[in-house]
């Protein structure tokens, strides 16, 4: 059994940066891969960015050059820094673990924390 806790998430002006962790519970955090997904109000849970247990990344279109997603076993946490944030960044942002590789399917991923919000102003 794995537990996600997201945490980072608040308001930030457009141009700005955040960064989100995700602290995953469990002895085999080194061996799951990890993902960003964001929903916004009336729409899709959408695939931001993953990353493997080799440190192998992937990102959407969207905030490729943006954002980072990074890990650090040590501390079972992954991170997501976002940076030149834009008005339609805003969402709430989950963290997600998986016993794979990385994939941009929300389906594909067992473990789901509870969302962290991210507001950006224009």
């Amino acid at each position: 059994q794995v537990q996600v806790v997201e945490s980072g998430g608040g308001l930030v002006q457009a141009g700005g940066s955040l960064r989100l962790s995700c602290a995953a519970s469990g002895r085999t955090f080194s061996a799951y891969a990890m993902g960003w997904f964001r929903q916004a109000p009336g729409k899709e849970r959408e695939f931001v960015a993953a990353i493997s247990w080799r440190g192998a990344t992937v990102y959407t279109n969207s905030v490729k050059d943006r954002f980072t997603i990074s890990r650090e076993s040590a501390k079972n946490t992954a991170y997501l820094q976002m940076n030149s944030l834009r008005p339609e960044d805003a969402a709430v942002y989950y963290c997600a673990a998986r016993d794979g590789g990385t994939s941009s399917d929300y389906g594909d991923y067992k473990y789901w924390g509870q969302g962290t919000q991210v507001t950006v102003s224009s």
